[in-house]
């Protein structure tokens, strides 16, 4: 008798647990829902004076009081409407971009929009690195205390020190980009390039050697994709530079047999092959991505053609 009535005792101490939860679930759902709700009542309209003025609208302090609880989702929410905010910007801008120089997108609220996101989620990794690539463009000590923010959160992500590195040395400030690789070097499980790059640091803080050496690195490492492909164009630019430069030591061989520049690039079609440059049917020596470099004949001089995906670093 007691063996019979053993699983309706289990199954009724199981339907009460579940009548417990279902109350807590559909909070636990009321209350995210109201989070997106309260986000997204606060967002300026598109178009709408608020959004022109770009004033943010909730401190990260008061977003992580109002978030209640639900800070994880808070977060994605802020750093889905930085990626939002930055895209937007680029796709109105009538220009030319170079993620180098962001300025004309006047980007003034990313700094506050990557900080609330990382002060709702502290190990919020991804919003870091996004902000060590574009933010130092728009504010570069912004920057800096978005990434030493990280560190402190995070002591054992080396790569936010590669990141703290990366925004100094783009900024000539070879002692400090350094120390920020040395320091990276000491976090358990940092790869052995860490120490490396703190020496070239202070040897070659300049050279393009150093510049390929940092975004390789970059290119291998990167999680996100859109560091990746910064580092990847990045890397086209130097072998661009370095093509280049061959190519000038051509242009000025030739003007020192013929005594002129030359007019076009069949005349120097020997040399090329000789450089080992990979050229079209018109003989034209093509760019890293596939593009005829621009021969400028009155000056014996050469620069990227004018649809060359390398001048589009954004």
């Amino acid at each position: 008798m007691n063996a019979r009535r053993r699983p309706d005792r289990e199954s009724s101490s199981a339907s009460g647990r579940r009548r417990l939860l279902a109350p807590l679930l559909a909070a636990c759902l009321a209350g995210a829902a109201g989070v997106t709700r309260w986000l997204e009542l606060r967002r300026p309209p598109d178009g709408s004076a608020a959004q022109v003025s770009e004033e943010l609208y909730v401190s990260p302090r008061a977003a992580r009081r109002l978030a209640l609880g639900f800070n994880g989702l808070a977060a994605d929410w802020y750093w889905l409407r930085a990626l939002q905010y930055v895209g937007r910007k680029s796709a109105a801008y009538q220009g030319s971009l170079q993620i180098d120089d962001l300025g004309p997108l006047e980007l003034r609220v990313l700094a506050p929009l990557l900080d609330n996101a990382t002060t709702l989620d502290p190990q919020f990794i991804a919003a870091y690195n996004y902000g060590a690539v574009v933010l130092p463009a728009v504010d570069v000590d912004a920057a800096v205390r978005l990434v030493e923010k990280g560190i402190r959160e995070n002591p054992s992500a080396w790569r936010l020190h590669s990141s703290l590195g990366y925004i100094h040395w783009q900024r000539g400030r070879y002692r400090e980009a350094g120390d920020a690789y040395a320091a990276g070097s000491r976090v358990p499980g940092a790869p052995a390039w860490m120490a490396a790059m703190s020496a070239q640091m202070a040897t070659k803080g300049g050279s393009r050697e150093t510049s390929r050496a940092i975004y390789e690195v970059m290119f291998r490492s990167a999680e996100d994709g859109q560091m990746k492909l910064l580092a990847y164009r990045r890397l086209l630019q130097l072998k661009s530079l370095d093509e280049m430069d061959g190519l000038r030591r051509v242009l000025a061989a030739h003007r020192e047999r013929a005594g002129r520049c030359a007019a076009d690039w069949r005349e120097l079609a020997p040399a090329l092959r000789a450089a080992a440059l990979k050229t079209d049917a018109s003989g034209s020596p093509l760019d890293p991505a596939g593009v005829p470099y621009r021969l400028l004949a009155d000056k014996c001089d050469v620069q990227l053609g004018e649809r060359s995906e390398i001048l589009r670093n954004y």
